[in-house]
């Protein structure tokens, strides 16, 4: 019997995801391997995209809707760089569904049959390994192309996605450029990627920027241009971009209990202020109890031999 092509690309699939040392070897075939064992999809699947009732749509744009119209001067740029090399823009939010569509009138049709518009599904559970869905399922920037896709019927795409994170530096979209053109060379792959990288950090940044409008907007040290803090007037830090936390070790359980901006830009001033705080309050304890180190762990409700410690570290034993 003669095999066609889309018949090979089902057989190639099938045999990866046989093959036990797959997944540890390519990242595309441990997502061929999450999409079979894990979601229990067939390559051969061939009906469409999911698609979104419209109320379910309206829905999911109202709660992406800061970040919605922090995006739409970005987006029309970027359309701008790629649309005339045949490509559509797609902005998703966390389930995979495009909420924001940039595409030219005239490819409208070709894009709307590949299920590339908005409301369509396409996380990795409902359509294997594609763009959007398998960065969304790593969490990282990535190009699927063409027979890199799970699905025979998708392998005439190729899409270069970037993960979209919140003001609070939690994943909660994508944005994707893809093109169903043959002459997609590598050149224009990269330009693709660098343009959809830049951009996501665009709105990133636009977003954080609307979410703190009353903070004073800092760029953080040793994080990248995409790494900003939001500081108040008592130069607290009250929001860092995921750029920022991941540099500098920043949690919600520390912005919530008070960061100082010093703590960020200069962290050995930081550090000696505490000390010097601690040991002013040590000093103050030992005065009031006379000089006797039991009196003053009390007040300072510590155990005495944890306060021999700490006098020891801040140099005052000999005083004690």
């Amino acid at each position: 019997m003669i095999r066609t092509g889309r018949d090979h690309h089902a057989d190639r699939v099938l045999a990866v995801i046989s093959d036990a040392s797959a997944a540890a070897r390519s990242a595309v075939a441990a997502s061929w391997v999450r999409s079979h064992n894990d979601y229990g999809l067939d390559p051969e699947q061939a009906a469409p995209p999911i698609q979104l009732e419209e109320a379910s749509l309206a829905a999911a744009r109202e709660q992406l809707a800061p970040l919605l119209a922090a995006a739409q001067s970005p987006l029309d740029r970027l359309f701008q760089a790629v649309g005339d090399a045949g490509c559509c823009v797609l902005l998703t939010n966390r389930e995979g569904v495009p909420l924001e569509r940039r595409g030219a009138a005239a490819d409208d049709e070709t894009f709307r049959k590949w299920g590339l518009w908005t409301g369509m599904v396409w996380d990795e559970p409902s359509e294997g390994t594609n763009g959007v869905g398998t960065c969304l399922a790593e969490g990282r920037a990535l190009t699927i192309h063409r027979e890199q896709h799970f699905y025979t019927r998708n392998t005439g795409l190729s899409c270069t996605v970037a993960p979209l994170h919140d003001h609070l530096g939690r994943l909660v979209g994508s944005l994707d450029v893809s093109s169903c053109r043959r002459d997609l060379d590598t050149a224009m792959l990269g330009l693709i990627v660098a343009a959809v990288s830049d951009t996501a950090r665009l709105i990133e940044a636009a977003n954080f920027r609307g979410a703190f409008d009353k903070a004073r907007i800092l760029l953080a040290p040793d994080g990248g241009s995409a790494a900003l803090l939001a500081v108040d007037r008592d130069d607290l830090v009250v929001g860092a971009t995921r750029a920022a936390r991941r540099a500098h070790a920043i949690t919600d359980e520390r912005l919530a209990g008070g960061l100082p901006a010093e703590a960020i830009f200069n962290p050995a001033a930081a550090e000696e202020d505490l000390r010097s705080a601690e040991r002013g309050a040590v000093q103050r304890a030992l005065a009031r109890a006379g000089g006797n180190v039991s009196a003053a762990a009390r007040h300072l409700g510590v155990s005495r031999a944890t306060l021999h410690r700490k006098l020891h570290r801040l140099g005052l034993a000999e005083r004690s």
